[in-house]
């Protein structure tokens, strides 16, 4: 019998996706996603809970994602969960389960910040010295980058 493993999400981001490197140097970055359920319950009453995954990207998707990505972005993710196991420094066995992305596409096509005056977005240009961000891909691009 064949075995699957495939998650897909449809959410926001919580936060700027963190852009860290591996020892060797490989770009991952993570994100923060949120999916909303929305409902009416039996007295009529609208009901709604969010749940948060942890998003894990790496090589020219996580690239992508540090550039074209924010708090706020809409994005489809597809990938696989896996728990990772490890002891933080107390000793104590810690865990997490993320979901390591195969797959990702930009689902909103907001302006870029950059072109917005910094009052309004309440943000500093962190996203490196060019006062413009570049362009943003067509989707198949990001899609044709992927390395799986």
């Amino acid at each position: 019998m064949h075995m699957l493993n495939k998650t897909q999400l449809i959410g926001h981001l919580g936060r700027d996706p963190e852009l860290r490197r591996t020892a060797d140097g490989a770009p991952v970055a993570n994100l923060s996603l949120a999916t909303t359920e929305r409902w009416t319950d039996k007295q009529g009453q609208a009901q709604e809970r969010t749940e948060w995954h942890r998003v894990v990207l790496f090589a020219r998707t996580a690239e992508i994602a540090e550039r074209y990505l924010s708090s706020g972005s809409l994005v489809y993710v597809e990938g696989r969960l896996q728990t990772r196991r490890w002891n933080d420094d107390n000793g104590q066995e810690r865990q997490r389960t993320e979901v390591v992305a195969e797959r990702l596409k930009l689902l909103d096509r907001r302006p870029a910040e950059a072109e917005r005056p910094a009052a309004a977005t309440g943000r500093t240009g962190s996203k490196g010295p060019s006062a413009r961000r570049a362009p943003e891909p067509a989707v198949a691009d990001v899609d044709d980058d992927m390395p799986f």
